[in-house]
This record gives structure tokens, sequence and C-alpha cells, in this order.
């Protein structure tokens, strides 16, 4: 059986649909959407795969969005349309059995059974091993820049098959519709596509293999690479090296200016840096991680928005980011900063509750409601200024008397369809 019969099997096409309608995903340039893809493929199939097999097959342009980028500049994606999601994702399967096997233990982006915890760890041993110098490689718009021609000729140390690398050159040279009007793309692999992974994995094994004959210490997820020696001198020797040979062989260019050679607490990888704490390396967020986390809660919880909304819905999207943000990072010590977090995080959470009350007696009975279920003893003459208190929301949220029956207790209590508020450090502690 030839390969791309493999890949076009009734039994492999059924699974890459039912992985294309899980991952859901907005419609390409025709529009049909996930929920539409298999009953077209009834009907439809035979050509396609007639068409396929006769090298006729011409994958439709991929549709261009942007998604803001932390450094306020804009990340480019390709949407391919659904059907293309299907072939593509069908192709990976495939070339995942090819690749796997042969792809470096060094590289975790993108792959079955892999993690950035486990990139992490494998960074935090090389440190503890003594070498701690990083060289922080860039390369510089990787997946715009990835050249066709190479690509295939990597493809076919192991892909004998023209047809298979004849539909993948296809899709590499498919297009992109931005804005109404429709590129070439000459070089390059657009992201957002399910082929685009897989082949950016197999265009970087070669780094890969070449840092592993030069028997270095390093991790890549992705573009991201992390090269780690023993002295400035060589980690410099060694920037100077690889960023020839990817430029020689790979025809990428590394960033001049994002590309350093820097000791562990200056460097960062996957949103992670660096400490030592007791002759022991270990790791924690980013400033800008930690930033973006607040900037985050903030957008949503901006007041005039959050408090027309019910609170089930506030609750859960906080939950959400919340419970994520601390899943990614509980591999790093947290805690100090997580009891900080929480503590803002509620007074955000009471301010909007006080607001939506508004009223002075409405305050006043719900202040005396919890009282009285909490058996918190406290006067009728408090609550009562604390209810007509003119202080603004925001500080009369940060009394004791709020803060008091408010307790992240009362509000970590889940209420019909309301759930309740995550307490961030108590959470981060339950899933060590």
């Amino acid at each position: 059986m030839e390969l791309i019969e493999k890949i076009l099997c009734e039994e492999n096409l059924q699974k890459a649909i039912r992985k294309v309608k899980k991952n859901k995903g907005a419609p390409g340039v025709d529009k049909m959407t996930v929920q539409e893809v298999e009953e077209w493929l009834n009907q439809y199939k035979e050509d396609l795969i007639s068409k396929i097999l006769n090298k006729q097959y011409k994958p439709m342009p991929v549709k261009r969005v942007y998604i803001p980028k932390p450094n306020g500049k804009q990340r480019p994606l390709g949407i391919p349309t659904v059907v293309d999601r299907v072939i593509q994702q069908a192709m990976l399967q495939v070339l995942s059995e090819i690749y796997e096997p042969v792809f470096s233990e060094h590289s975790y982006g993108f792959r079955p059974n892999r993690s950035a915890h486990m990139a992490m760890e494998e960074v935090l041993s090389y440190l503890n091993e003594g070498y701690e110098w990083i060289v922080d490689l860039d390369i510089e718009k990787f997946f715009d820049t990835v050249n066709h021609d190479k690509l295939i000729s990597i493809l076919r140390e192991r892909v004998n098959d023209s047809k298979t690398l004849h539909l993948i050159r296809a899709y590499l040279q498919a297009g992109i519709l931005d804005k109404g009007l429709v590129s070439s793309s000459a070089i390059g692999t657009p992201q957002g596509g399910p082929i685009s992974v897989i082949l950016s994995n197999i265009y970087l094994d070669k780094f890969d293999k070449e840092l592993e004959s030069r028997n270095l210490r390093f991790a890549r997820y992705a573009d991201d690479c992390i090269i780690f020696v023993k002295s400035e001198m060589s980690a410099n020797r060694v920037m100077k090296s690889v960023t020839s040979w990817l430029e020689r062989k790979l025809f990428l260019k590394v960033s001049a200016t994002k590309a350093k050679v820097v000791r562990p607490t200056k460097g960062q990888f996957l949103g992670f840096t660096f400490y030592k704490n007791s002759g022991e390396w270990k790791c924690c967020p980013t400033k800008d991680r930690k930033k973006r986390l607040y900037t985050n809660i903030q957008k949503w919880m901006e007041r005039k928005h959050a408090v027309s909304r019910p609170l089930s819905v506030t609750f859960e999207k906080l939950n959400q980011m919340v419970r994520g943000w601390i899943q990614y990072f509980k591999i790093s010590s947290i805690k100090g900063f997580l009891d900080k977090f929480g503590q803002w995080l509620r007074h955000k959470v009471r301010c909007i509750i006080i607001k939506q009350w508004k009223r002075p007696l409405r305050i006043y009975k719900n202040l005396m409601k919890l009282n009285k279920a909490c058996r918190s003893n406290l006067t009728h003459e408090d609550i009562f200024k604390c209810a007509n208190s003119r202080l603004g929301w925001y500080r009369r949220s940060t009394g004791n008397i709020v803060n008091f029956l408010l307790s992240p207790t009362v509000l970590g209590i889940k209420k019909g369809d309301r759930p309740g508020l995550v307490n961030p450090l108590i959470y981060y502690l339950e899933i060590l």
C-alpha cells in the first residue's frame, strides 16, 4: 500500500473527521462548518480522493486572521477550509507514525505525550548539573520563512511517495486570503492548519540532530530553543556557530535583538524564569506572565460590564482563567504570588457584588442575611453604617464588614447555577 492510500483509507479519514469536529474551529474561505463536513464528504469523497490520487487536487487558500500578542503586535494565523483540515489531519496521523520514533528526545512542542512541563524538568536538570549559561535562540518569523524546497527534500528522505509529497507542496502553496485579496505563498507554513505543526517539527529536527552531534544540552518547544553550556566563552561560541548553521543549512534567520547569551536569572523559557534556592535551581513565572494574568482579569472584571452580567457567568469565566493559569505554572513556586493575587481577585469580586446590590437598603438587607447565615454576630449599627457609607464602591469593598461577610469561604459556596469562586492558593495546594 502506498502512503497516500494509507492516508486516504476509510478508517484514517473517519478518525480525522472525528478529530476535526472535536477541535471545532472557525470556517475557512468556503464558510463550511465542522458540522457540515461529514455530510459533504459522504457525497463528494470519491471525487476528492480521485483528484488527490491523480495530483489534480488544488486546496483552497487559507483565511488570514490575526490574534493579539502580549507585546502589542499581532500573530497571523491561517485557517484552512474544513475539508482541507480533514485531509491535513489524515496526513498528520500517518506522518506522526513515521516521524515520532525518530524525533529528538529534546523536542517537546506539539507532540503526543509531551508537554511544556516535561521540557522545564529537563531544563532544570541541566541547570542543576552546572550548565549555568544560557544561549536563548529566537528564530525570526519561523512559520513565515520555512523554505518549501528544503522542507520537501527533508521529507523525501523518509516519505518515498510522490503523491503525498505533491499534496503537501500543494498545501504549502495554497495561497492566503487576506482582506479580500489572495496572495501566493512561496515560503512559510501558515500557522493554524493541523499539518503545520508536524512540518515545523520535521524541518527543525535537522537542527536537533545537529545539536545532538555536538553533544550540546538543549530543549526545544516548536521554534523556541534554549541551549545550556558551562561558561560564557562557550555560550558565545555556540551562539555564533548555531546561528550560522541555521542560516546556511535551513535558511532561517536568528533575531539579532531577541537572541542572547544570559545567566539563568535573566533568561526565560516557555513563560518561566529561574532562581537559585538552597543551592538548587528552580523556576517561577516571568513578571510579564504574572502581569498578563492581572490584565486579563481586569479586562473581564471591568466594572461597567461585569455589573451587568450574572454572577454565574462572571465566576465561571474567572474560575476558568485562574485554574488554567495555575495548571500551567503549578510546577513552579507561586504560593506567595497566589496569596496576594487571591486577595486582589476577591476584592474585585466584592466590589462588583456590592455595586450590583446598588441601593443602601438592599445592601443592608443582604449583609444582614449573610450575618445571620454565617452567625457572625456583627451589630446592626456596624452593618447599617457600611450599607449607608458615602465611600465609593472600591473603598467600601475594602471595609472589614464586607471582607468578613463576603469571605473566601462564602464566595466559594456553589449556589444554583452559580459556581463557587475558586480560591487560587487553596486550588494550587490541592493539585500539588
